[in-house]
Parts: structure tokens; sequence; C-alpha cells
């Protein structure tokens, strides 16, 4: 049988990072993100590199009843799914109470109703067969909260906190739960999320999408729980566990306001 990875958010950034590593170790790709056009480009040059299948899905899985939408038409297809990789969502800053709300929403429709839901239903089937991994994109974000970016970080909260108690509810089952927790990195990121990226580019040092994806990845196969990407985060994470609270908040919101 082929072996399936589903990676959503695949048409650019780290993404398509994963896309790309993944099809080097001849696994075949379900690549799934909003821009068919773009989704196309991706697969018809991952196939040309290498010799994988590579099935563009256009989905907006911001969208109520996307995430079963997506499961079901896969399941129509007869395609098992080896490896979920969670990738896709956004952010969004400014001040929480006047954020358009429908961009609310969709967040957390994205960033948590449909991660959660694609990982219930595959963690399901793979356990059913005694194998899988799945590899959930959370964010450093995740260990503190973030004025400026609330709901971003809120979102990514709950990511890194499902994902640490899957994976432990699958142990023995043969299915892995990794969460990759990521710094700033070279992406459309900050255009996407209405920032402009500049205090934190000149604070931290952002690593390329495809070394956070190598990372990733290597993370997954040796079925850590969770990883901190970089020196520089993995620091920042430890800090947040022994400095108090207002004086992280106070710092992210620094670091995010406009």
């Amino acid at each position: 049988m082929d072996n399936y990875v589903l990676i959503t958010g695949a048409s650019g950034g780290i993404g398509l990072e994963f896309a790309k590593i993944f099809a080097s170790k001849g696994y075949n790709l379900l690549l799934a993100a909003r821009s068919l056009q773009q989704l196309q480009a991706v697969s018809d040059l991952i196939c040309e590199q290498n010799k994988v299948k590579a099935i563009p899905i256009q989905i907006d899985l911001s969208k109520e009843g996307s995430a079963i939408g997506l499961y079901n038409n896969i399941k129509s297809m007869g395609i098992q799914v080896d490896i979920l990789v969670n990738n896709a969502g956004y952010g969004d800053n400014g001040l929480f109470y006047e954020t358009e709300t429908s961009n609310d929403i969709g967040m957390i429709q994205l960033n948590i109703t449909s991660l959660f839901l694609l990982t219930k239903l595959f963690s399901k089937e793979m356990s059913a067969r005694n194998k899988g991994m799945i590899l959930n994109v959370a964010s450093v974000a995740s260990f503190m909260p973030g004025p400026y970016m609330a709901l971003y970080y809120a979102t990514k909260a709950f990511v890194l906190n499902v994902s640490i108690a899957a994976a432990k509810e699958l142990k023995g089952t043969g299915v892995t739960v990794t969460t990759l927790c990521p710094g700033p990195t070279k992406s459309n990121f900050f255009h996407n999320a209405n920032a402009s990226g500049k205090r934190v580019s000149s604070m931290f040092v952002m690593p390329e999408a495809k070394e956070v994806a190598e990372y990733g990845v290597k993370q997954l196969f040796k079925k850590k729980v969770f990883a901190v990407h970089g020196f520089s985060n993995k620091f920042m994470v430890l800090l947040t566990r022994v400095l108090p609270v207002k004086i992280v908040v106070n710092v992210v919101g620094m670091i995010q306001k406009k």
C-alpha cells in the first residue's frame, strides 16, 4: 500500500517545505490549502523532482464543517493517511476588541477546531491499525499570553496542551503525536497577520522555513512529544516558566505592539 502524508497549509512557507521533505523520503502527498493554483504548482514541482504522487486538495479549513469534509473526501478516494501534518494556521495583530470578529471566528475554526477534528479522526483510524504519526504545529506563543495577538497565542496554547494530552492517551497504540513549537520564521506570517514583523526581526534571528520544517520532521521520527525550535526560543520558553506572568505579558506586549 502507498504511504501518504496529509499536509494542511501546504501551498507555502513551512507547509511547502514539509511537502518537499516528505516527498524526498518517498512519501506520496495529500496537499491541502485554499489556493488551488498554488497547490497545483507545488504538486507539479514535487512530482517533477520526486517519483511520488502529489494530490492537491483545495479547501478552506477556516470554514465550519471543512475538516470533516476533508476527511470524508480522503476516505472517498480510498487513501490511507499514514502521517498527518496539521500545519495550517494564521494570526491577527491588533487590539482584541477591535479585530474583525469574522476573522477571529475563522482563526478559532482553523487553529483549533479543524486541527482538533483532523487529529481526532485520523488518530482513531491510526490506532485501529496500530500505526501512525501526527505532527501538530503550535508555536513558542503556546507558552505565554500575547497582548495584541491575544487570540492567536491562546489558540496555540490549545494546540500544545491538547496535543500533549493526546500523545499520552495514545501511548502504546503505535500512534505518536508530536507538537512543533517554532518561533518567528521567515514566511508570509507577519504580512498575513496584519503585522510588520520589524520589531520581531530586529530582536530575533529568524530561521528559514526549510530549517524549521527539517527540525520538525526529525523530531516527528524521533517520536518527541513536543519540540521547541532554536536555542533562543528554548531559552525564552524557559524564562516564561520562571518569570512572573506580569513581566512576561509586558515583554510580549512590547514585542507585538505595532
